[in-house]
């Protein structure tokens, strides 16, 4: 039995089932993290219901109007402490978060409550949730529609159950009013008055470079004035019809009925979308998910990121790898090509070498204090300098932009690259290039089709390692050219249409920014989660996308097994 046992070790089969059952633990681990995370993030769009109950407290009685979005056991030793009577015999008690939004009304919209002191709980069909561009949920009765300040209908006047569905046909209506007005509100200012205020600015920059170099052309002078006055003149059109549009939006509101019988007035303008959760199907419930599930990756951020969505740091964040990847990869292939295929292998080549695997452990801040001294206040300063001195002393390229984040993380990534394309060239066989030459290709010939054709595997397999490490980093990019929030876009219709030197959002920094600088904590925390999903799925996505183009790679050059 000894002998046996003695030769199962020594045959390696405990240590090949060991490093088996570790990568399955971390396996499940990873999943379960990912679900976990996924769980918390994405359930937070399901439309729950609305509860209305009586919530009694020190002898005095109030009424609760929201959505339950927690449970937990509280130890009666820490309600105790906190001056709450708790009977004898009672180890715990449950409290319920519950969402009460309203936050215009009460200050807060969110509220911890003991289950034991709820009492005549319901959930009323007509309790409805409404969506705020200002001041959260709103929760409450819909009691009339009012057009200029005039009730125009009331739930008064009818029965409840023909008063309740005239008021939500006219209410359906003013908000699809609404949303068409805005949407023409939004298309005015951000895109034709936001194009008409890039020319002046370009204008503008064009008299002041005339200026400092003492240009005094007098045609050209009399054209840009000319211009000007045209667009000024298409400005005030413009302004004239935002004013029309301002009034027709703001004509309609509603008055709702809150907790506690309040009966306030609510512009229709203010509102995203209002809907009855209690009365919802699970059909009807799962459309209002997945439409809220796309407006999180399609729309920008309100509320100070904890409500809308997304969708410009999922844009600066794909950006930014992709033009990273574009400048990392010629640079790394080229040093690596060089190392491996011209350098002599002396002691200086070896100490390069140590020097670029020591890069790889360097501190991503590092990089980001490097990339603030150098390439923002040293390399950018000078191109303001020397290329756009009639907008000083405001900073171009002088301060963090999209160009400068993609360039500090091709710095940080450039030895993961330039390690993996290294060990691609040590595994290309000799013959082959012995061969190639033998038969009068020059060296360059043959390292362009042959040994590079072989290499790319290689290549692709550091640009996934590169990607996989540089769209998660958040430390350097504070410091170079990612903010809380971008009011535009680096890519648009204005010329040059790529802007490198505009600042960008990213999901990383967003996740930093909501989990931890939000002023509203309960709000945020689910957003935390479901950004931190989204970006595991776009770094997913984007080095699946690498994954395939070397495994086509690989299938090409399969028979060398590089």
């Amino acid at each position: 039995m000894q002998t046996s046992v003695s030769s199962w070790v020594k045959s390696g089969s405990p240590w090949v089932w060991l490093n088996a059952g570790a990568v399955a633990i971390c396996l499940i681990m990873v999943i379960s993290l990912i679900g976990l995370i996924g769980v918390r993030g994405l359930a937070h769009f399901w439309p729950a219901d609305v509860i209305q109950a009586t919530y009694t407290e020190k002898d005095q009685s109030r009424t609760v109007i929201g959505e339950i979005v927690q449970r937990e056991q509280v130890s009666a030793v820490q309600l105790r402490d906190a001056g709450i009577e708790v009977g004898p015999g009672i180890d715990s008690l449950e409290r319920k978060l519950i969402k009460t939004g309203n936050r215009d009304i009460g200050g807060i919209d969110f509220s911890w409550v003991l289950d034991r002191d709820l009492s005549e709980v319901s959930t009323p069909a007509m309790l409805f949730t409404a969506e705020r561009y200002e001041w959260g949920n709103l929760y409450g009765f819909l009691r009339s529609i009012k057009q200029n300040q005039k009730v125009v209908f009331s739930h008064e006047a009818y029965p409840p159950s023909e008063a309740y569905t005239q008021l939500w046909q006219l209410l359906d209506a003013s908000l699809l009013r609404a949303s068409a007005l805005k949407a023409e509100i939004h298309r005015i200012e951000k895109y034709d008055i936001g194009q008409i205020n890039h020319q002046l600015e370009r204008f503008r920059l064009t008299l002041r470079r005339m200026e400092i170099e003492g240009d005094n052309d007098s045609q050209t002078l009399a054209d840009i004035e000319q211009r000007k006055g045209e667009l000024a003149q298409e400005y005030r059109i413009l302004e004239e019809l935002l004013i029309d549009l301002y009034a027709q939006i703001n004509r309609d509101s509603f008055t709702v009925e809150v907790a506690g019988g309040e009966i306030i007035s609510v512009p229709v303008a203010n509102i995203v979308r209002i809907f009855r959760a209690n009365e919802m199907n699970a059909w009807q419930k799962s459309l209002h998910y997945l439409e809220k599930i796309w407006e999180f990756v399609s729309e920008d951020p309100r509320e100070a990121n904890t409500e809308g969505g997304i969708f410009p740091a999922i844009f600066g964040t794909v950006m930014m790898v992709i033009l990273m990847s574009i400048m990392v990869t010629p640079f790394g292939v080229v040093a690596a090509v060089y190392l491996s295929e011209y350098a002599k292998q002396s002691f200086t080549t070896r100490l390069i070498r140590i020097a670029v695997n020591n890069l790889a452990g360097v501190p991503s801040i590092v990089y980001g204090v490097f990339g603030l001294g150098f390439f923002v206040y040293v390399l950018g300063g000078s191109i303001d300098q020397l290329f756009y001195p009639e907008a000083l002393p405001s900073p171009t390229f002088g301060t963090g932009g999209l160009l400068w984040a993609s360039i500090t993380l091709a710095l940080l990534t450039v030895p993961v690259v330039i390690v993996a394309t290294e060990e691609g060239l040590s595994r290309v066989p000799k013959a082959i290039k012995e061969g190639s030459l033998a038969l009068g290709a020059t060296k360059a010939e043959t390292l362009f089709k042959i040994i590079l054709p072989m290499t790319s595997p290689a290549m692709m397999t550091g640009v996934i390692l590169a990607i996989a490490r540089a769209a998660g980093e958040v430390a350097p990019l504070m410091l170079v050219g990612v903010v809380k929030l971008a009011p535009t876009l680096p890519l648009n219709m204005n010329y040059p249409y790529l802007h490198l030197d505009q600042k960008i959002m990213h999901l990383g920094f967003h996740i930093f920014d909501v989990g931890f600088q939000s002023p509203n904590v309960e709000a945020s925390r689910p957003l935390v989660y479901a950004t931190a999903f989204l970006l595991i799925l776009v770094i997913a996505l984007l080095n699946l996308s690498a994954v395939a183009i070397r495994n086509k790679l690989r299938e090409k050059y399969k028979a060398l097994d590089v």
